[in-house]
């Protein structure tokens, strides 16, 4: 018997660390053609996990059953410390040197205006937090302003005043406006002067089709930020409901089911698709770049592999743990990045883990390496 559950063991043992290789490397392939390869990621610290455990269980049971796992991990090692830096990292000093960048990146979540009215001091205590951490660049995503005169609900101009930043770029398509007064999109802000901008679209052009980038001038530097929101899974509040409680039954489930896949189908092959051409616009940068985003995707995914490539991240240099910055459905989804080019180094990076909106903002700061 005992037998039994040591092959039955190993045999569980093997398939998790073939599952983990899938997620650190199966994105390496063409998603178009096996898009499902991009689900494996989703997994990949519960995989880890398993692997793990097992370690742990063959150091007293059998040796020469750690073998798999071992491999695994040296092979994989790379994949993931992009997911867990092993590390020890202090304490983030709000207090800046002049010779650094700081920079924030934020889905916003519309600055919460669809519960204005029952929440009022919500945006408020949004701004004042970005304030708190005085960013000289900040990038917000799931932005939701009005730009053409006053008395918006989120007006433009009110947040370059109380973000003490002057200068900003507005990007969106008015085809997918939230409503008659304001857009849906995607903001810079910068406390250093804006000297070229554009905006950007991917096909087809539906919902986060828009990204967008500006150069600024930081002393004698010329810097490009760009500013990304990759494909979303559009979850409904009941898709929500179902992964996180998958208590129904027959017809129901096999519905939430499908839709669910359908969902995930659909988002990856679009973010597929958007990551490379966001990777075509970085090429062409003659400028170092900082890129921030909400890529909706987790690390070693297809999309982060592809923007990432050449570039660092910020939290695997400078971050520590898991480092989650979407708050609901799983409690491992760091699906919001800083990348930056080797030119610049990280010096310190922090997730602010106040809960405003449904992503929590990112911090960096950043000098050159000349």
């Amino acid at each position: 018997m005992a037998s039994f559950f040591k092959k039955m063991g190993l045999i569980i043992n093997l398939c998790l660390c073939l599952l983990l290789g899938l997620a650190c490397y199966g994105t390496s392939i063409n998603q178009g053609d096996y898009w499902f390869l991009g689900l494996f990621p989703l997994g990949t610290p519960f995989f880890l996990a398993g692997v793990l455990a097992f370690l742990l269980i063959w150091l007293f049971v059998k040796k020469i059953y750690l073998l798999p796992g071992l491999l695994t991990l040296i092979l994989c090692y790379k994949p993931i410390a992009h997911i867990i830096p092993f590390r020890y990292t202090p304490g983030f000093s709000k207090e800046k040197d002049d010779k650094t960048l700081r920079v924030m990146s934020w889905n916003v979540e519309h600055f919460n205006i669809t519960r204005y009215r029952e929440q009022p001091d919500v945006k408020q205590r949004m701004i004042d937090l970005v304030n708190e951490y005085q960013p000289d660049i900040a990038c917000f995503q799931e932005m939701v302003a009005g730009d053409s005169a006053r008395g918006r609900i989120n007006y433009t101009a009110e947040f370059t005043k109380k973000l003490k930043m002057k200068y900003y770029y507005y990007s969106y398509n008015p085809i997918f406006d939230f409503d008659f007064l304001h857009h849906f999109g995607i903001i810079i802000f910068s406390k250093f002067p804006i000297i070229r901008k554009q905006t950007l679209e991917c096909k087809p052009y539906t919902y986060n089709s828009t990204y967008q980038y500006v150069d600024i001038l930081k002393g004698s530097d010329t810097l490009r930020i760009m500013n990304i929101h990759l494909q979303s899974l559009r979850f409904t509040p009941e898709n929500k409901r179902y992964i996180q409680d998958p208590t129904q039954t027959g017809a129901d489930d096999i519905k939430e089911s499908k839709s669910i896949l359908a969902k995930f189908r659909t988002s990856l092959i679009r973010r597929h698709r958007q990551a490379d051409q966001v990777r075509k616009t970085m090429d062409q940068s003659p400028y170092p770049i900082i890129l921030c985003g909400d890529f909706n995707d987790v690390p070693n995914s297809y999309s982060y592999r592809i923007v990432g490539k050449n570039m660092n991240n910020a939290f695997a240099e400078a971050g520590y743990g898991i480092g989650t910055t979407y708050s609901q459905i799983m409690p491992t989804l760091r699906i919001d990045n800083i990348f930056f080019d080797p030119k610049l180094e990280v010096k310190q990076f922090t997730r602010i883990s106040k809960k405003m909106s449904d992503h929590y903002p990112i911090v960096a700061d950043f000098i050159s390496r000349k």
